[in-house]
């Protein structure tokens, strides 16, 4: 499927953003655990969710979902899955499952798509073995399919050289059924929604810092709870907003987490106008309503160290925002990028230049030069859905038309993505 995109205007403000996808995976796979029924609404029917649904249904978990999105979850007993839990592309699915199976008296298999048995495994396998987990991966114990004999595992500590919040969650969750006491310790502060939800359904967690201290527990409580706009989809609106003239956008019931929100302080650095109100905070997260409106002149400016782990899904985006912005952006020790759905590096740096821009392959990163006039072009996905979404906002303020194939990954975790943006939108 090709997604085609030309020069236009926003004629609408408001817009409604799906629920968040990273709080969704862990909600679901914690309310598993629960001390009774579970409820979640405004779940996104995004292929990644599916993914995570599917796995659940073959452990024996009984799920209802009804047509506004909202999903019951009744915990049962778990299964030995007759086959494999195909978690199809998505990282999250992957890893906070690995943690889950590896608690349960029984093998199983965990698998992915193409692009997903190419991500790194060994993350999330050798702190799961230092807990006594008995699991293989494919390639010398680097890639899924994983292989996984669950048991009784043992507390212990763990040092995050690599920032993840994937392999953060999956060791909470593995930590929940082990005996003893799990530590972690952070390098930088990731997105913390594992933390936050365990809190809400009363597990014994202490936070100090970058230092998580885990007793396990036997049963956690159920949650009621309806998530938020999710900010790493709303991130392509806000972009367009500011890079559009006489735009405005706004949006309600936005996930605003203070460990998702690099994006917008990066913004907001270059000369971004956005404001954000109404804050309140439910089960430990911030949500508000979110205003972004045309900015005129941008300022580059340089991105590294601690922001990176809150803003990594975003780069490609803030990418495009640096062509239309004044002076050099750099992005820097963001290799990590390089093990994505992509190499999201090297695919910006080729679909920007397809698009005219003035952009820089680094081997961490990448250089920008803006102020660059940017021209429609066909460009390739990368079988990306952040590549496919972040091009399309650059063809909002390209010259002629601009052709994004393959387009349909954007579905893993926006699938409504082209409406909304048409809806919103109109040719100049």
């Amino acid at each position: 499927m090709n997604l085609t995109v030309t020069k236009s205007r926003i004629t609408k403000s408001n817009i409604t953003i799906p629920g968040d996808k990273s709080i969704a995976h862990r909600a679901l796979i914690l309310c598993t655990l629960a001390n009774g029924e579970s409820i979640i609404r405004n779940i996104p029917d995004s292929k990644d969710i599916n993914a995570t649904l599917n796995c659940l249904k073959q452990l024996g978990v009984k799920l209802k979902r009804d047509k506004h999105n909202s999903i019951r979850i009744k915990p049962s007993p778990f299964k030995r899955p007759s086959a494999p839990l195909n978690t199809q592309n998505s990282g999250t699915a992957m890893r906070l499952l690995a943690g889950l199976v590896a608690t349960q008296p029984f093998m199983s298999v965990l698998t992915g798509g193409w692009q997903l048995n190419k991500r790194p495994m060994a993350r999330i396998i050798k702190p799961l073995r230092l807990m006594d987990a008995l699991i293989m991966g494919k390639n010398k114990d680097t890639q899924a399919p994983l292989i996984i004999k669950g048991g009784m595992l043992k507390g212990k500590s763990h040092k995050m050289l690599i920032p993840s919040a994937q392999v953060k969650s999956a060791l909470l969750i593995a930590g929940l059924k082990a005996k003893g006491i799990t530590q972690i310790k952070e390098s930088l502060p990731t997105r913390n929604h594992t933390e936050n939800l365990l809190k809400a359904m009363g597990a014994d967690i202490k936070i100090s810092g970058l230092n998580i201290k885990l007793n396990p527990v036997n049963k956690l409580k159920p949650l009621d709870i309806t998530l938020p706009g999710d900010i790493s989809s709303a991130a392509y609106f806000i972009a367009a907003a500011i890079l559009i003239p006489g735009a405005k956008i706004v949006i309600h019931n936005l996930g605003l987490n203070p460990r998702r929100i690099g994006f917008i302080e990066i913004l907001r650095k270059m000369g971004a106008k956005i404001k954000i109100s109404c804050l309140n905070q439910t089960y430990f997260e911030q949500i508000g309503t979110l205003e972004a409106s045309y900015s005129g002149t941008l300022h580059a400016t340089k991105i590294d160290g601690i922001i990176l782990p809150s803003l990594i899904d975003e780069v490609p985006l803030l990418s495009v925002v640096a062509t239309q912005a004044e002076g050099i952006t750099t992005i820097r020790k963001a290799g990590e990028l390089r093990f994505k759905e992509s190499d999201r590096i090297s695919a910006v740096v080729t679909e920007l230049k397809h698009l005219k821009a003035d952009i820089k392959e680094l081997p961490d990163g990448l250089l920008i030069k803006g102020k660059s006039p940017l021209e429609g072009a066909v460009c390739s996905s990368h079988h990306d859905h952040r590549i496919a979404m972040s091009l399309a906002v650059a063809g909002l303020t390209a010259k002629g038309k601009t052709i994004i194939r393959n387009a349909e990954c954007i579905s893993k975790s926006f699938p409504t993505f082209g409406k909304q943006l048409k809806k919103i939108t109109t040719k100049v």
